[in-house]
Formats: C-alpha cells, sequence, structure tokens
C-alpha cells in the first residue's frame, strides 16, 4: 500500500477467533530466550497466535524495542505491546479520532505493567540495574515480556470481542 492510499483507508486487522493468553505468554518467554530482544517477543507472541497476515517488515519495526530502544529508557516488552495495540487501533489518517482509543488501551497497559513488576517503574534501566547474574537479569525480563504479552493479549481479547481459549479450562 503506498502512502497516499493509507491515507484514505482504514484498514482493518483481522485475526483469529480465539487465542489462548497462556499460550501468547508461553510462546513470548520461548521467543526471548530463544534470542528475540523482549519487545521482538512481544510482537512474535501477538503475530502468531492471533494469527496475523503481516509483511516481516512488521517484525522488523519491533527489533529495536528492546532494551529500552538501545538507550534503556522504556521497557522493550511494553513497547512490543504498545505496537502490538497500535496495529488494531492505531490510526491511518491525522483526524482519526480512534486515536484515543489506542492511547486509553496503551496508557492501560502501562499502567498494568508498572503496577505489576515489582518495581513500580517501566525503566528498563531502573528495572535491569543490580543483577550480580545475567542469568537472573534474563529471567526477570523473560518474565516481563510473558507479563506484557499476555496483558496485551487479554486487552486485544476483551476490545476485538474474542474467545479467550482459556476461559475453556476452568
Amino acid at each position: 500500500m503506498k502512502y497516499e492510499e493509507l491515507l484514505t483507508e482504514n484498514p482493518v486487522m483481522k485475526h483469529a477467533d480465539a487465542v489462548s493468553v497462556k499460550q501468547v505468554i508461553a510462546d513470548a518467554e520461548r521467543n526471548y530466550m530463544g534470542g528475540f530482544f523482549c519487545g521482538e517477543s512481544v510482537m512474535a507472541a501477538i503475530w502468531k497466535n492471533f494469527d496475523l497476515d503481516l509483511p516481516p517488515e512488521a517484525m522488523k519495526m519491533t527489533s529495536m524495542m528492546g532494551g529500552g530502544m538501545g538507550s534503556g529508557c522504556v521497557c522493550g516488552a511494553l513497547n512490543g505491546g504498545a505496537v502490538a495495540l497500535s496495529m488494531f487501533f492505531g490510526r491511518t489518517s491525522p483526524m482519526d479520532p480512534d486515536v484515543r482509543t489506542c492511547q486509553r488501551l496503551t496508557r492501560e497497559l502501562h499502567d498494568y505493567f508498572k503496577a505489576e513488576n515489582g518495581k513500580n517503574v517501566t525503566c528498563c534501566r531502573i528495572l535491569t540495574r543490580g543483577f550480580d547474574s545475567p542469568i537472573k537479569r534474563a529471567e526477570q525480563c523473560q518474565s516481563f515480556t510473558g507479563l506484557c504479552a499476555g496483558k496485551t493479549a487479554e486487552i486485544l481479547i476483551r476490545e476485538l470481542g474474542m474467545k479467550n481459549l482459556d476461559d475453556e479450562e476452568a
């Protein structure tokens, strides 16, 4: 799609009808331990489990989300979740009021991550400070990746009116 076409269309992201949040979390954590950065891990898990038809450039867009965009400023997993939410609820034209929905949902993810990560911050430098072992740091980042991927999936399932396959297990 050319830029000019983008401004005149409102593309709708096609997705699966049902998703397991537990599987999204497991895939995100596996992706992280398999060598992807945290933001890439979230994106790959959402992409796979929501059965998205995306060009490979979508994955490339998340490559520098890890490590706080390479600067340590914001947790890459949180950035990856924000990108995933934007794929569904972002805007394609400057006057699209739906951007408010995207902002609200991203704020929900941000506030959840900040409250649940045990450190009450979103800064990658602070979250990863003080580890004696790179293994312990990687374990924490792996869990943060799962945390953000899971919450992103929950938000998407709720907002898109999808079915959570985990509800069938209860």
